[in-house]
């Protein structure tokens, strides 16, 4: 298949390296996406929209997703006072795109506000961070890590779309009531004398780590039950705890908002999923084979809302709410920029091409069916009490 020969070749130098012999899965995708020459995110591989892309994201249809998003951010604002600044920090900002529709609406119809924002990327990518810088070179936003902020710094919003799903997972298997991590090695039985580079397979241990059994009781997920059958495999999301907790520890007073595909635990771990959500994007196409195309695909889990939310709350961050990402639109307007698509002077076919990336917005099997989580933190309970419009559903 189509791998990196040079990213196969450090991955199994990690491995033979590593005691045992394995690395966790969770390595293994950190590496393959986060290599910092190779890795699928830090070179030219990543490719991110409709032509020639892996994967499309809600910016990429249109600029109503970020224009909607920032009413939501005005509000947030309000009811904190309008302090100056107010940041917004999107983390994980692919193209730029979002950030675009969300400046660009602010300076148009809001100048107050604009004039009052700080706004602040934290991009991981070098590769998007270049392509973001270019096309955000006449807009005032700066970039920096996550680390490099101090402790409750911020004022404002922290948010990300579609970021969680890409952090790396530990994979687990129930084998006769008994959890076994998957590890990853490499294959040792195949014949690698013409191969152009390694290949891997998996094999099963122990837990690497208390962790993964306090994730579980966190979740109050009971893989004793007999419910689950022998052989059920799914994912648990280490790294979403731990950037959870930077971002609450950044955040002095504000919200944090979350878009992205997922369930809360009891679906999530539902007996019936029993093979996980562990997911390869390559061209537009699906697929749940990691160890195919390395260094060339995406590889994206669901996220685990009910894990977010609770660990938020040892985190100093209140629940203010969860909604999918169609009714969250609609509480924002999108409805109205349906109804009102009659009334402009365009040509039909880019009437009819705008009519199709608002649905598509809100289709619920799509992603409308994304799940948008809000929590906050340092609000008095003044503020607390003003509902946020994008989860005020319609009476």
């Amino acid at each position: 298949m189509n791998s990196n020969p040079l990213l196969c070749a450090a991955i199994a130098n990690h491995i033979t390296t590593s005691p045992q012999q394995r690395i966790t899965f969770a390595q293994f995708m950190d590496i393959v996406l986060y290599h910092p020459e190779h890795g699928y995110y830090s070179s030219d591989a990543v490719k991110i929209g409709f032509e020639g892309g892996d994967f499309f994201t809600s910016p990429n249809l249109c600029a109503d997703f970020g224009e909607l998003l920032a009413e939501q951010f005005l509000q947030m604002w309000e009811i904190l006072g309008k302090p100056v600044p107010f940041s917004l920090v999107e983390m994980g900002a692919g193209q730029g795109l979002l950030a675009l529709h969300i400046l660009k609406y602010y300076q148009l119809r809001y100048p107050d506000f604009f004039t009052a924002l700080e706004y602040i990327i934290i991009e991981k990518s070098p590769t998007l961070r270049q392509e973001q810088q270019q096309r955000l070179q006449d807009l005032p936003v700066r970039w920096c890590n996550l680390e490099d902020i101090p402790s409750e710094a911020i004022a404002g919003c922290f948010f990300s779309n579609e970021l969680v799903d890409a952090f790396p997972v530990h994979q687990f298997i129930l084998k006769t009531g008994e959890l076994q991590e998957i590890y990853v090695t490499t294959d040792k039985n195949e014949k690698q004398t013409n191969a152009p580079y390694p290949s891997f397979v998996e094999v099963t241990g122990e837990l690497s780590t208390p962790q993964l059994a306090e994730y579980l009781d966190l979740v109050e997920i009971d893989f004793a039950q007999s419910v689950y059958p022998d052989g059920y495999r799914s994912e648990i999301n280490l790294a979403a705890l731990d950037w959870l907790s930077i971002v609450a520890d950044r955040l002095q007073r504000g919200y944090v908002l979350t878009i992205d595909y997922g369930y809360p635990a009891s679906r999530y771990y539902n007996p019936r999923r029993s093979q996980g959500t562990l997911q390869c994007y390559y061209h537009h196409r699906f697929h749940d084979n990691p160890y195919i195309n390395i260094g060339r695909q995406d590889i994206t889990a669901h996220v685990d809302f009910t894990a977010l939310e609770r660990w938020g709350e040892k985190c100093n961050l209140k629940n203010v709410g969860f909604i999918q990402q169609g009714l969250f639109l609609m509480a924002l307007g999108l409805g109205d920029r349906i109804a009102t698509l009659c009334d402009q002077q365009q040509p039909l076919s880019q009437l009819l091409q705008r009519r199709d990336a608002l649905h598509q917005l809100i289709d619920p099997t799509g992603l409308g069916g994304f799940g948008v989580l809000v929590q906050s933190k340092g609000l008095d309970n003044t503020e607390i009490s003003q509902p946020l419009k994008g989860l005020t559903l319609p009476q």
